[in-house]
């Protein structure tokens, strides 16, 4: 077994030795799944150390690094051929530093769930089949076996929302069940006829390698997604165009964008803190990840003929969600919508078509990720204490929780873009990248650049309000005294997990090179496949 097949199959084993422990050692099932993610983080991290910065990844399987393909179905189809599916996975500048990203928050979870009680043989099996789906859909590089992964990573988090969830929990779950669902299924769709489409140049056979869809020589010509004689439309929409459409919204609901957003705050407002820490620090990122690797590498040409609307609809989801978060009066509800307005940023990144663009939405990926699962644990500290997030019914926190108070104002200030941390390097390379676009030629105007700039402001704003609407003031609770014995500062566990967190975005704040040396290669191919289209 590959390295690769190591980090994205650990967690199935911990899910089946939790399964077949007895519940006499539930208290154990915490412990299994903390060590199993520890050794995938230090694994992730040992292949981030030996990676190759000079590995283009994108479009060339020489690009990728730490690869593993095997034979996995092949059906003799008669007239049709043979169909081929391969186990297929490798890692480039795009996806190994989401790897990382995603055992680091995986290992924050556990941790938020340290006294869960409630079927924690369920709770943490199902933890952990969520971890291996997501370090799947990373990884593959074969489009069914990523469909797979995908798919997989439902099935948890639906459970995880329906059963540990908040007081409408059935209603948050079967909300975000339905959205996913509905992109996905034509995500399907669009998966088998760019099979039906590509043929492996080495066996002649259709073939759903992710590498040989971003090829034009592989396409058979007149096929449903040809690039020439492409003679089919639907609706007037010229095939690629609609094909690059239907996965567009299919990850855009993950990301999510406007208006593809409101199972989000629902979701996240329900969610166990745990599980919103991981639908911010994982599952929105996903959806980044989607349209850079499908959309934007298999339908080049698409993307290029597409990037305005694109860039508006990331401009959209910037002041839309700012605005929202400062209607906010929940607490959690406030960051949920504030995940929206910073995924925003990295639409409007990936849209510019720049270099700095697409490295700015990458990294802004990364910095939200760990960021906003800070936040959404803090959130949980209060929560777990007095069962209680309504912004108005907390004032003076700092003087009762001083050190809790700490870490929401560096968490707070990281968040909205302080030059020094890790938020404000991507925010402002993104700005950078799409105020080039123009003169560039990628048809972003720089007024979008403007827009988003007013987003970094917003968001400032409603952070700073609920700064000083919580924390500062004469100390007043809605519970009294009562709530005054309940809200002790924060305890020794709680700040193992938040430190390293924003230590994180304090260092990449300093030393961005972390991760631009890693990426640089690989943005600097895929603007290259692009821009021929513009």
């Amino acid at each position: 077994m590959g390295l690769l097949s190591l980090l994205i199959f650990l967690p199935l084993l911990a899910t089946v030795l939790i399964l077949l422990l007895p519940a006499t050692l539930r208290q154990s099932y915490k412990y299994i799944a903390l060590g199993f993610t520890v050794v995938q983080f230090v694994l992730s991290g040992w292949l981030y150390s030996q990676f190759d910065n000079a590995a283009t990844g994108i479009n060339q399987a020489s690009g990728f690094q730490f690869l593993e393909q095997l034979p996995w179905i092949r059906l003799d189809l008669g007239s049709l051929g043979q169909l081929e599916i391969d186990y297929f996975v490798g890692v480039d500048g795009v996806s190994l530093p989401l790897l990382v990203l995603s055992a680091f928050v995986m290992l924050m979870a556990i941790g938020a769930s340290w006294n869960i009680t409630k079927s924690t043989k369920g709770y943490f099996s199902l933890l952990m089949l969520l971890n291996m789906a997501v370090m799947g859909i990373f990884c593959a590089l074969d489009f069914f076996l990523f469909y797979i992964f995908y798919e997989v990573m439902l099935l948890p988090l639906y459970f995880l929302i329906g059963i540990w969830g908040g007081a409408n929990r059935e209603y948050a779950a079967i909300k975000f069940f339905i959205y996913t669902l509905f992109g996905s299924v034509f995500m399907l769709l669009i998966i088998v006829g760019l099979y039906f489409s590509v043929v492996n140049p080495e066996t002649g056979a259709n073939t759903f390698n992710m590498l040989h869809m971003m090829n034009p020589n592989n396409y058979v010509d007149g096929s449903f997604f040809a690039y020439l004689n492409n003679y089919y439309e639907v609706l007037g929409i010229p095939a690629r165009m609609l094909g690059f459409i239907v996965l567009f919204i299919a990850f855009a609901i993950k990301v999510p964008i406007v208006p593809l957003h409101t199972w989000l705050p629902d979701a996240h407002v329900e969610a166990p803190t745990p599980v919103s820490i991981i639908l911010a620090g994982i599952l929105l990122k996903i959806g980044g990840y989607g349209i850079i690797r499908v959309c934007y590498s298999i339908f080049p040409d698409a993307a290029a003929a597409a990037n305005w609307w694109l860039g508006l609809i990331g401009v959209v989801s910037i002041l839309y969600g700012a605005l929202n978060a400062l209607a906010q009066k929940d607490l959690k509800r406030l960051i949920a919508y504030s995940s929206v307005s910073h995924m925003g940023f990295v639409l409007l990144g990936v849209a510019s078509l720049t270099a700095e663009g697409i490295s700015g939405a990458l990294f802004q990926m990364l910095s939200h990720g760990f960021l906003s699962a800070a936040l959404f644990f803090l959130v949980g500290v209060i929560y777990d204490r007095v069962h209680d997030r309504y912004i108005y019914n907390f004032r003076g926190l700092a003087t009762h929780m001083p050190a809790y108070t700490g870490f929401v104002a560096v968490a707070f200030f990281a968040s909205l873009g302080l030059p020094g941390f890790s938020a404000f390097i991507g925010e402002a390379f993104v700005i950078i990248g799409t105020f080039n676009a123009e003169s560039v030629g990628t048809g972003i105007p720089r007024w979008m650049a403007i827009a988003g700039s007013v987003g970094i402001l917003l968001s400032a704003a409603y952070l700073l309000w609920t700064l000083q609407r919580m924390f500062f003031g004469q100390t007043r609770f809605k519970g009294g005294e009562e709530w005054a014995t309940l809200l002790t500062d924060i305890n020794t566990r709680e700040r193992i997990i938040l430190f390293p967190t924003l230590a994180l975005a304090l260092l990449l704040g300093v030393m961005p090179s972390l991760v631009f040396d890693k990426m640089n290669a690989t943005v600097l191919n895929l603007v290259s496949l692009v821009s021929q289209y513009l």
